[in-house]
């Protein structure tokens, strides 16, 4: 991870080793977020109030020619941002609030990527998962709401009652109530040995999340905004610095010692990360166990893609772009320094900064193709490998095959705990017309089936063999579950359509259709994952593939650290700002 952040007292300089380590001590600090981004100097100098940081179209850098393409000032972009995943979109419209000119090239029809949604047959189907964390109207990490909120925009949401609900070997049944304490009831019950373990485990991912929950949440590498909140709340920062290296399965470790329950919490982890308890960073876990509490589950009114609709017309409302069908093939590089793009259809649009919302993988190795890969990305690819991809069905069933208190999620792991991490070995389901009827026809329900699987299975396959091995895995799948859960549920298929990690590749365009990042081993925390600023001056990444990593949450709070450290660094030609920097 690049431990390098700049001087706040004189701009553009490197910080020592002394000043990285004091930010180490104090940056971790997900949390609260302030909507725009405030230009504060440090919390402690009660008498000053600096403006607010707008980020103005302040003159270009990066106007000149590149391969002979002249253009002028006014030609060129704030930012561009390739791709509107979420995390894409929060760090668009959280620029364009602040009067940045921003422009979203997306790839596909609409925005959303793993979030975006498609039609069939007058059913409305969710591309990735149904459970929407970051939507409620408390706290601080209801980072979906705040963004909306931020471009005038605001989701009638359906409240979960519950989580999910694990289906486990040696028939093993758990639901994560909405409520905390039905849920450590229902667990206690059925490990009421180790009731003592169980409250101490979940009592520190509270600990966690209660310090992640009232910090605000900003750019980690903006170190006046970190000594702010270090003065403001010691103790929540160093709480956070002390879990930061640390793993979930290991502090569960410190008090269970049940085997099953044990596996449980790998179950519990692997929904957040694709990786067991062991490999899952203790400050991830802990904002995913306790949210799904203090927040709740709440399922947007419409499908999961009006998020992302709703975040691309706000950021057109201020007054910005968003193109669809632009498919970005490369990062023009002007002298080492990231100036714009160029389209598969010969287009090129130039920027003073450039956001790629694509993986870390995509972004080096093909819009950046024959460029030299930096030593921060060969860092973070020998510790991180791709995650492998899924295996998905969508499908419309007859409502009467489904029992009346069905609940809406579901994680099937029916004979060995070995089979876990195995491909197609667990399988998760979301059902949520339980919660929004209207995106089934009368009398219809939709099942959104994934489990992982691996593009290898899939690649050289001639048209006819793909198509029959496609039918043949999900026939599989659909059995077993019809065999756990709903007798019956083959031949109530109304609709079907299988996706591939192929089909993942094609229309997500992320490298062998991966989810995000997974740790070669057992990492230490979260302390591999890169921030937004990349070896390659004016390009910053977004998403999965950047710190804190994969889930709603994650890219939506990296989306926000983005956005405030691409406008502390436009800021800092803000005469005003520089002039209090060094004040």
């Amino acid at each position: 991870m690049n431990l390098c952040f700049q001087n706040p007292v004189k701009c553009g300089d490197r910080s020592s080793s002394l000043f990285s380590a004091l930010l180490i001590t104090s940056n971790y600090k997900l949390g609260t977020w302030s909507l725009g981004f405030n230009g504060r100097v440090s919390e402690n100098r009660k008498n000053i109030k600096p403006p607010v940081l707008t980020v103005k179209s302040v003159s270009s850098s990066v106007v000149g020619t590149v391969e002979g393409t002249k253009r002028d000032e006014t030609s060129v972009y704030d930012a561009i941002v390739i791709g509107s995943g979420i995390g894409g979109l929060v760090a668009a419209t959280q620029l364009a609030v602040k009067e940045a000119r921003v422009l979203v090239l997306e790839k596909y029809l609409i925005p959303g990527g793993s979030s975006g949604y498609y039609e069939r047959d007058g059913y409305t189907f969710d591309v990735g998962s149904s459970v929407m964390f970051g939507f409620s109207d408390k706290g601080n990490l209801n980072l979906i709401t705040q963004a909306l909120k931020a471009v005038g925009r605001k989701m009638e949401v359906i409240p979960d009652p519950t989580t999910v609900h694990f289906h486990l070997p040696n028939n093993l049944s758990v639901r994560i109530h909405r409520e905390y304490d039905d849920f450590i009831a229902e667990l206690t019950s059925k490990f009421p040995h180790e009731k003592e373990g169980i409250l101490a485990f979940y009592g520190v991912c509270w600990k966690i999340f209660n310090s992640l929950n009232s910090l605000e949440l900003k750019s980690l590498e903006e170190p006046i905004y970190l000594f702010g909140q270090f003065f403001q709340k010691p103790l929540e920062c160093l709480t956070l610095a002390y879990y930061l290296p640390q793993n979930a399965g290991a502090i569960a470790r410190k008090y269970i010692k049940d085997p099953q329950l044990l596996s449980f919490i790998d179950a519990e982890c692997f929904i957040v990360s694709t990786v067991n308890a062991l490999q899952t960073p203790m400050i991830n876990a802990s904002m995913v166990l306790c949210d799904r509490h203090y927040g709740g589950i709440n399922y947007p009114v419409g499908g999961v893609g009006g998020i992302a609709k709703s975040l691309a017309e706000g950021l057109v409302d201020q007054g910005s772009e968003i193109q669809y069908k632009a498919n970005v093939k490369s990062i023009i590089l002007d002298d080492g320094k990231a100036v714009g793009v160029r389209l598969a259809d010969g287009r090129e649009f130039f920027a003073k900064t450039i956001i790629s919302n694509a993986t870390r993988w995509d972004t080096f190795g093909k819009l950046l193709k024959g460029e030299k890969l930096p030593k921060e990305e060969e860092n973070f690819q020998k510790l991180y490998v791709k995650a492998p991809s899924f295996l998905s069905i969508h499908m419309g069933v007859k409502a009467e095959v489904l029992p009346p208190d069905t609940d809406c999620h579901h994680f099937v792991l029916e004979d060995d705990w070995k089979n876990l991490e195995e491909p197609y070995g667990s399988i998760f389901l979301s059902i949520p017309t339980i919660l929004d009827p209207s995106l089934a026809p009368n009398g219809r329900h939709i099942l959104h089936i994934f489990t992982t699987s691996s593009i290898e299975d899939w690649e050289g396959l001639p048209p006819k063999e793909y198509e029959a091995k496609k039918e043949d895995v999900a026939a599989r799948i659909i059995q077993r579950l019809e065999k756990k859960l709903f007798p019956g549920l083959s031949s109530s298929i109304t609709f079907k359509e299988v996706g591939t990690p192929r089909t993942h590749r094609r229309f997500l365009a992320r490298d062998k259709g991966t989810y995000g990042p997974m740790p070669r081993g057992t990492p230490k925390g979260l302390l591999g994952m890169p921030f937004n600023t990349t070896a390659i001056d004016g390009l910053y990444c977004v998403g999965d593939s950047c710190f804190p990593g994969q889930g709603v949450i994650a890219v939506a709070f990296s989306g926000v650290m983005c956005a405030h450290r691409v406008a502390a660094d436009i800021g800092e030609k803000n005469s005003y700002f520089c002039n209090m920097l060094n004040t």
